[in-house]
């Protein structure tokens, strides 16, 4: 299982030179990538948590990371479909792709914030059938030198979309956990990128959905990609059962040795997940401090603790 990293792109510690110093840093120590995530919105009263509350857009930040690192892929988990037109989200695709050399892997939700929604002028009712049709639209903007497309949400009249991405194609994999959504993963999907809140318990249901609609649909479930976001504390245990990815560096790698043998095939270590790294009102020094020792401690071939 490939491991990866986030930089910060959630809370105080979310600046340019802490971005350049984990992205360096990861790519040192040889992960294999970096992934962002979006969150455009919060309420006032920061309901949603501290990790929603100042979060950096996630295509900025890649572009400004594609220029600072050579090997180490880009990825994003994930963008919400409703929210922009596919030829504008193909147009940032395309451009991320091209400034990092072909590194982008790019991750595909459908959205939960009704507030996002009503101020993106979406329509959650909608959101299924409009990532239906969306996804491939969007491969067809990245790859086929003219498109034309009448559907039911999106119309694009006979025109061309330069320049194209170095990949061909970009990866592309879908977010959700709903039944529909693990469905739609197999049927249209390059793979599925699990949510930070996931049971990871129950982790290889979901994976056997995807595989087993993938197979349905004529597709082979062996070349899909199963990609864990991953709230990784070190020495959080708290009161009852221990969730997996937290607790002491062995019971962590072990949960990771579970996950692989479930079916993931990457999992990506995300700090600005924990409130106490992700907040706008943590201390910047004491979250970049908490991350590079997570950063440290689980490099891809680093030795195990004692």
């Amino acid at each position: 299982m490939e491991i990866g990293f986030a930089p910060p792109v959630s809370g105080s510690w979310a600046t340019p030179e802490n971005m350049l110093r984990i992205a360096r840093r990861a790519e040192e120590l040889g992960y294999g990538s970096l992934w962002t995530f979006q969150r455009l919105l919060s309420p006032p009263d920061g309901n949603w948590g501290e990790i929603y509350r100042s979060v950096q857009d996630p295509m900025v930040t890649l572009g400004f990371l594609a220029a600072a690192t050579g090997r180490i892929r880009l990825g994003v988990s994930v963008l919400n479909i409703p929210y922009v037109s596919p030829v504008v989200l193909a147009k940032q695709i395309a451009t991320v792709d091209i400034l990092s050399g072909g590194r982008l892997d790019v991750g595909l939700g459908n959205g939960w914030a009704a507030e996002e929604f009503a101020a993106t002028g979406a329509d959650p009712r909608r959101r299924g059938r409009q990532a239906d049709e969306a996804v491939p639209l969007l491969r067809r903007l990245l790859t086929d030198e003219v498109i034309t497309h009448d559907g039911e949400f999106y119309q694009v009249p006979a025109m061309r979309l330069e320049p194209k991405p170095v990949q061909r194609p970009v990866p592309i994999l879908l977010g959700g956990a709903a039944p529909a959504a693990l469905r739609r993963v197999g049927r249209l999907g390059d793979g599925w990128v699990s949510s930070s809140r996931a049971d990871l318990t129950a982790i290889g249901d979901s994976i056997r959905a995807i595989r087993s609609a993938a197979a349905e649909a004529g597709r082979d479930p062996g070349r899909l990609r199963f990609v864990c976001r991953g709230a990784v504390r070190i020495g959080a245990t708290g009161a009852g059962p221990r969730t997996p990815l937290t607790g002491t560096e062995t019971q962590i790698r072990a949960d990771f040795d579970a996950l692989a043998a479930e079916g993931m095939t990457e999992l990506f270590l995300d700090p600005n997940v924990d409130p106490e790294i992700g907040s706008p009102d943590a201390d910047p020094v004491a979250s970049l401090r908490r991350a590079e020792e997570l950063l440290e401690t689980f490099a891809p071939g680093a030795p195990a603790g004692i």
